[in-house]
């Protein structure tokens, strides 16, 4: 059996400067220029790889299977958004799930998810 280096606590951090590319207004328009939900979630998302992908056996990869997010406020162009990630558990399934824990922030809006808000499987590539 595959072992699988994983330990609650393990962080991960991923960042993204807002600009018309990761805007709202390249998913829809008319939308306002700040950043998008999705690139939010996408964010969210590397931010938990990056907590464990350094623990993974060779030739896994980290999936996430469940994000559950709120977006309370706007993001404008030209400022920074940061996403920390903390493996908080460990689930006894093959094959393994943790869930990771992410929280966002800006200097104008503070992101609080779920506690369960990504659970990654991790698969062989």
């Amino acid at each position: 059996m595959i072992e699988f280096n994983l330990e609650e606590g393990l962080k991960g951090i991923a960042q993204m400067t807002v600009n018309e590319e990761n805007s709202a207004e390249r998913f829809a328009k008319p939308m306002p220029p700040a950043f998008a939900t999705p690139m939010l979630v996408s964010l969210m998302d590397l931010a938990a790889i990056n907590a464990v992908k350094k623990n993974l056996p060779e030739g896994y990869i980290s999936v996430a299977t469940k994000i559950s997010i709120t977006h309370l406020a706007a993001t404008p162009l030209g400022m920074t958004v940061t996403a920390d990630a903390t493996l908080i558990d460990m689930l006894d399934i093959f094959p393994p799930r943790c869930l990771s824990g992410t929280e966002g922030a800006n200097i104008i809006e503070e992101l609080k998810p779920s506690k369960d808000d990504t659970a990654d499987f991790f698969r062989p590539i």
